[in-house]
């Protein structure tokens, strides 16, 4: 039996599912809580947030992620870092699928992905668990109701976590799956209850449209000044690096934290709320983002919580360091209201530096920005993949290497164009170690990063003296108002300064020979700019 608001003409039968039982369109938020409580998913928590745990996958499953191998993607896809799946294999597990959900209830949520209208696409969201659909449709921007009734889906994504694959029956590496078959317009993901691979799909999707429309997308977060959207900054970065708590400044206008596209009209973000890791979240440092865990329907995953109180922990990581929140973009008090920017002022690379090198600054030439941009250098932080316990150094190409469909090339030219079009200053961020390496250092001050950003972001370190860093070649402030002189020579920091030339040199060779893949692909210039 059908419930709530739907195209007439576009149900789930008329795709071609059928038998199941009950299913509810377009449910908003009160009901989907309430449905989800009925069902036993979660715990409604302090001021309405729903809290919930996801079992074994606290974590995206990037190695069980497929792509279909079908003739019309076969030259387009980067196939090293992405693992095909058969059209035979993707049918059988669409089969199987479908017969598994016969008689179960189910939950369709038709939202959009994109705020620029012309570039926007339509999602159809079916899910097993009610709170993930209440996830998808903060993580996702929502139609007027009235645009429900003529509502069709672009592309159609089905996660059923209680479906378990079979690798030799369906051509993937285990019981968990997320397969993306881009010529029947379908993502299909069983065996994970971790909502964040909802929200990847759909980006790892217009991560292969985008480019075709000349369009960039991008693995960053993004803001302006406040009433002025032609000074935008965008903050490329992996998990953990800070994209979302550095672009949440009160100071300038929030565009989103997470996904965005670069068109010939300037920024625009593809979601319509934030996913925000909470763990030492505090009022004092991220008041904002601290404020919407108390919010009603905010989804609270993988917290520890009193059982009388409800009051959140947010310093216990027994289930995960990756315990995160979603909440509607119009939870932060500075968002804007369109999540449309102007073409990037600023560009801004974000790196978790483990082993204590980096500056906590540096300046890039556009060459430059094209080599760390190809190159994504981070360390993956604890809980943000299954199997991460501690900060682990790795190079993520584009900043996002698990979602690129397309060669890195691909997208690395896009940048390097807009940026040379548009003329956008770029520059390096370490929100990693300072003072050593991870385990004898401590982390990047989150003061010193802002005070940093803040004078990058409005020109006053154009102005500054800088020196050219001998091991990395690019530009370090020398003295920045606001910051420790001692914090921006990195080498100053350690307690033995050959130790810091050794732990350089090493990190300036796995630059190197991470980028040897890329050397047939680029321009001298960016040859130029390599490191090593």
């Amino acid at each position: 039996m059908a419930f709530g608001r739907v195209n007439p003409q576009f149900r789930l039968e008329d795709q071609g599912i059928s038998g199941l039982g009950n299913v509810f369109y377009n449910l908003m938020e009160p009901a989907l809580i309430e449905s989800a409580l009925k069902n036993g998913e979660g715990t409604l928590g302090n001021g309405g947030a729903f809290l919930v745990t996801t079992g074994k996958f606290t974590g995206r499953s990037p190695k069980d992620k497929h792509v279909v191998r079908t003739a019309s993607v076969e030259d387009s896809i980067w196939w090293e870092n992405n693992a095909a799946m058969s059209p035979e294999g993707f049918d059988a597990l669409h089969a199987d699928m479908l017969e598994h959900m016969k008689g179960g209830t189910y939950y369709v949520q038709d939202l959009v992905a994109g705020a620029d209208p012309e570039l926007a696409i339509n999602v159809r969201m079916v899910t097993e668990l009610a709170w993930h659909g209440l996830f998808i449709r903060h993580l996702l921007r929502r139609p007027e109701r009235e645009a429900l009734d003529r509502f069709t889906a672009d592309f159609t994504v089905i996660n059923c976590p209680s479906f378990k694959a079979d690798p030799a029956r369906h051509n993937c590496r285990s019981e968990t799956v997320i397969a993306m078959n881009f010529d029947a317009r379908m993502i299909l993901i069983g065996g994970t209850e971790y909502a964040g691979e909802n929200k990847k799909s759909v980006f790892t999707l217009l991560n292969y449209l985008l480019p075709e429309k000349g369009v960039m997308p991008m693995h960053c977060s993004a803001n302006h000044a406040t009433g002025n959207p032609v000074d935008t900054a965008v903050f490329f970065g992996l998990s953990g690096t800070g994209k979302t708590t550095l672009s949440a400044d009160p100071a300038r206008t929030l565009i989103g934290d997470d996904e965005h596209g670069w068109s010939d009209r300037g920024t625009f973000n593809f979601e319509g709320g934030c996913y925000a890791k909470t763990i030492n979240l505090s009022p004092e440092a991220e008041p904002e983002i601290y404020a919407t865990t108390t919010k009603f329907g905010t989804v609270i995953e993988n917290m520890i919580f009193d059982p009388e109180t409800f009051e959140l922990d947010f310093d216990d990581d027994s289930l995960t360091a990756n315990m995160r929140c979603a909440y509607p973009l119009g939870y932060i008090s500075n968002a804007s209201e369109t999540a449309l920017g102007g073409h990037p002022k600023n560009v801004i690379m974000l790196t978790c530096d483990a082993f204590g090198v980096l500056p906590p600054i540096a300046r890039l030439t556009p060459a430059q920005a094209m080599y760390h941009f190809l190159s994504g250098f981070t360390s993956k932080v604890a809980g943000t993949e299954r199997g991460v316990t501690e900060p682990e150094p790795t190079f993520s190409t584009c900043f996002g290497a698990p979602f690129m469909p397309r060669r890195p090339e691909t997208y690395g030219k896009l940048l390097q164009a807009k940026i040379a079009k548009h003329g956008a200053t770029c520059w390096l961020v370490n929100t990693g170690w300072t003072g050593g390496a991870y385990g004898t250092g401590s982390r990047m001050p989150i003061r010193a990063t802002r005070a940093l950003l803040t004078a990058a972001l409005d020109g006053s370190l154009n102005d500054v003296e800088f020196r050219k860093d001998e091991n990395f070649g690019f530009d370090v402030p020398v003295s920045v108002d606001g910051v420790a002189e001692v914090l921006l020579d990195p080498r100053r920091t350690w307690h033995d300064p050959e130790s810091y030339d050794r732990q350089a040199a090493k990190l300036v060779q796995m630059f190197a020979n991470n980028f040897a893949q890329y050397v047939p692909f680029i321009d001298d210039d960016v040859k130029a700019a390599a490191i090593g």
